[in-house]
């Protein structure tokens, strides 16, 4: 799913209906969540539909149970030297640059074929396939490069990098991936849990930026937006996002009546933006003539 793929349709409402719901579970699983996300992209292609889920999901089974039997219990640093040495290691799971040009780099199937992806969806891997095996485990969202925590993420704890194939960070190297993407110092903040639905959202914006650097490719950006407003929070702007691109897309009437429910919310609190929103609204309308 390069960019010469062709268009997907979007908008199935069973897909729409399973994903809302599975965001909405007391405990929302992730690997399932993630999948749904490539179901939406690869909607019409064959072999997208629940049995792709199902061997996805079997392939993080079949890796957790290569794990060894006695880690259960073991230091966070055996976790992540156990984890490195069969994902990193035996299965080759990693990645490279050119990942950041790949839609499938965002698609937890393709990562799990590939073995290659952006660094959010290796650690979807990485986390999955240790919390199956019964690692203390979690998702850590350091700005411009997510990686995975072992253990008691506010005592004793190991970082690992699933991009540089599992390579175990101080917090110097931690300080060093978030000051060469953001160029902003260390916050202990950063190094909380990363929550699922959270995960999901970061992919979601992933997909959207892949996206909106390809204008030929509006399509994926409108249902990575779409897929974001099911989740029970995500920002609101996004409405407004949703609305550029069905004008963007043709859809001139509905736009410009989703930009003007847009202005009617955040009129109480930025009254200048409303307005300029409902201008965009006319100037759309305008369009129809």
């Amino acid at each position: 799913m390069d960019d010469a793929s062709p268009s997907y349709r979007w908008g199935d409402p069973h897909r729409r209906r399973r994903f809302a719901a599975a965001a909405r579970e007391e405990r929302p699983d992730l690997a399932l969540l993630c999948l749904l996300v490539e179901q939406e992209a690869a909607a019409g292609e064959e072999g997208c539909g629940e049995r792709a889920v199902d061997e996805a999901q079997m392939e993080l089974d079949r890796l957790a149970g290569l794990l060894p039997a006695l880690l259960r219990g073991a230091e966070p640093q055996r976790w992540a030297e156990a984890l490195a040495e069969l994902l990193g290691g035996r299965c080759g799971f990693h990645g490279v640059p050119a990942d950041y040009r790949r839609l499938e780099s965002s698609l937890l199937g393709a990562v799990l074929a590939r073995r290659r992806g952006l660094p959010i969806l290796l650690s979807v891997v990485w986390i999955e396939t240790a919390r199956r095996a019964g690692a203390p485990v979690y998702g850590v969202a350091l700005p411009g490069h997510f990686v995975v925590g072992f253990g008691d993420p506010y005592g004793h704890h190991v970082l690992v990098d699933p991009f540089d194939g599992g390579r175990i960070l101080s917090e110097d190297d931690a300080g060093l991936l978030v000051a060469g993407a953001t160029g902003a110092p260390l916050s202990p903040s950063v190094f909380s849990p990363a929550e699922p639905l959270d995960i999901v959202l970061r992919v979601l914006n992933n997909i959207r930026a892949w996206a909106a650097a390809r204008p030929e490719r509006s399509d994926v950006q409108l249902w990575a937006v779409e897929l974001a407003l099911l989740l029970p929070s995500h920002p609101a702007r996004l409405r407004f996002e949703r609305a550029e691109l069905l004008v963007e897309r043709g859809d001139f009437a509905r736009g410009a009546r989703e930009m003007e429910e847009y202005a009617e919310v955040v009129a109480v609190a930025d009254p200048t933006v409303a307005e300029s929103v409902r201008h965009r609204a006319l100037a759309a309308r305008a369009m129809l003539n």
